[in-house]
């Protein structure tokens, strides 16, 4: 019986122990999607933004010249992923691109002829690619997040419909044996001095 209620107060504090992660992946998964949310209208308005200058770009330069100039833009290759734990779960984080840096095209050191309309376009981009990377950091955690929170779940409902009262049920069988028991051993010492 000790070992059962040894076992029933480990499966309590297990419970009390899950519930509390439980809250505290919540609270990281809540603000998460909140963050997300507010960067997906970020990355709208300046897509519109990106979209609308190259369309200002290819009527004022020619679509040939913007695609020309746009072939020479380096692609971006330093994506850097982090992991971080939080509660045990590896959170990626993306280093910060500069979403500021300024266009630079140029072909074996030759500058190219380009215009504002076209340069704005390129930062748009480049704000766009930033927001875009920390965009997929924060939805490959709310992924990783509520995985997590759905297994924490089960364990806890484990505990608290089955394990927790499966224990108690035990305590109270054993304890109605051993009271049983008990009564029957009183009884038999009365009817042995009554003899």
């Amino acid at each position: 019986m000790t070992r059962i209620q040894s076992a029933l107060k480990l499966a309590r504090r297990g419970h009390g122990l899950l519930e509390q992660k439980r809250k505290i992946l919540m609270s990281e998964l809540m603000g998460r999607v909140k963050e997300a949310k507010e960067i997906q209208d970020g990355i709208r308005s300046v897509f519109e933004e990106a979209y609308f200058g190259l369309q200002m770009a290819n009527i004022a330069m020619g679509i040939k010249s913007v695609e020309r100039i746009a072939l020479l833009v380096p692609e971006e290759e330093r994506f850097i992923v982090r992991l971080r734990s939080i509660m045990g779960i590896d959170i990626p984080e993306v280093d910060k691109l500069d979403p500021d840096l300024s266009p630079v095209y140029s072909l074996g050191g030759m500058a190219i002829d380009s215009s504002s309309v076209l340069d704005n376009c390129y930062v748009n981009a480049r704000r766009l690619v930033s927001m875009i990377a920390r965009l997929a950091e924060i939805e490959t955690s709310v992924y990783r997040l509520a995985i997590q929170i759905r297994k924490t779940l089960r364990r806890v409902n484990a505990l608290e419909k089955v394990v927790i009262p499966r224990s108690e049920q035990q305590i109270k069988l054993i304890a109605s044996a051993l009271d049983e028991n008990e009564r029957e051993d009183l009884t038999r010492i009365k009817l042995s001095r009554k003899e």
